[in-house]
């Protein structure tokens, strides 16, 4: 009886199984609990450059031209460029280990500023089976770490006391 012979791993697959089991190896075992904080911005780093001019005006006219725009409940986004350049001026950035926390911070702040802002705040909530950690750390400077773990802020009143001292456990 004839039978094949299993196919021949090249050296794309080889790479995917071998980087599968190191993943698999260095994840924390099942019902292992982490300790998070907010990460310091003292080490982020911008991951995407900043829209062009052009591209915000395109991008302002493709989106408000929009007829259903017209409808909606948000009337001050597209009601002049200045609005929608606001929201929309902005490049991702991450910080923390392996930039766990990522956000999309605005292009009118400096990169000193963003690097020198503390947190002021660390929130958690829960939306389907995905729990979003928030460090806020004012002026509309927001990171979030999404994780599927179950998360909760230990000692509350604390955290509220001294944003610096806030711990989310996820178990």
């Amino acid at each position: 009886m004839f039978q094949p012979s299993p196919p021949a791993m090249n050296g794309r697959s080889l790479l995917a199984c071998c980087t599968l089991a190191l993943v698999l190896g260095l994840a924390p075992p099942a019902g292992a609990a982490e300790t998070l904080v907010c990460p310091s911005l003292a080490g982020a780093t911008q991951v995407d450059g900043c829209p062009s001019e052009e591209q915000l005006q395109t991008g302002y006219t493709g989106f408000c031209s929009d007829n259903r725009r017209l409808y909606a409940s948000d009337h001050d986004t597209c009601s002049r460029f200045e609005n929608y350049r606001k929201l929309k001026n902005v490049a991702l950035w991450e910080a923390g280990e392996g930039g766990a926390f990522q956000g999309y911070l605005s292009c009118e702040l400096p990169r000193e500023r963003i690097q020198a802002a503390q947190p002021q705040s660390m929130a958690v909530n829960r939306i389907g089976s995905v729990t979003r950690v928030a460090c806020g750390y004012g002026e509309g400077l927001s990171l979030s770490l999404r994780t599927k773990a179950r998360c909760k802020v230990e000692d509350e009143a604390r955290c509220a006391a001294d944003a610096a001292s806030c711990r989310v456990r996820c178990d």
